[in-house]
């Protein structure tokens, strides 16, 4: 029997005990298991993807290739809640795309990330 893919999103950070508090109140997640170069977060309502943040010897450069959307009804009061955790917002106002609207910013190590309404599908 085939099993449903699903996905585990894994995150490259320098220092993934800085970003723990950060991200864990940013999704509303757990701690599921700790090491020092190892975090996995887990949804608190077993709804939704792992967050993995994973040590690794090299520094950020240049933009992510892939990034982790925060879908939120509205959109401000959410990049606001985010930065009083430590995040950053990367440009003014909000961007569209059809009926999608975003703002870009910036965990505490730089990581890029949106504020997003979602896709409706």
């Amino acid at each position: 029997m085939r099993r449903k893919a699903s996905i585990e999103m894994v995150l490259d950070c320098s220092d993934p005990e800085t970003l723990v508090r950060f991200w864990q109140a940013a999704l509303g997640y757990r701690v599921h298991y700790a090491a020092q170069s190892l975090v996995v977060l887990v949804p608190d309502d077993g709804e939704g993807s792992p967050l993995l943040l994973q040590q690794v010897p090299e520094p950020k450069a240049g933009k992510n290739r892939m990034h982790l959307d925060i879908v939120s009804d509205d959109i401000e009061a959410g990049a606001e809640r985010l930065k009083s955790l430590g995040a950053r917002r990367l440009h003014d106002g909000v961007r569209t795309f059809d009926r999608v609207r975003w703002v870009v910013m910036a965990d505490p190590e730089d990581n890029e990330f949106c504020v997003t309404t979602g896709v409706e599908w």
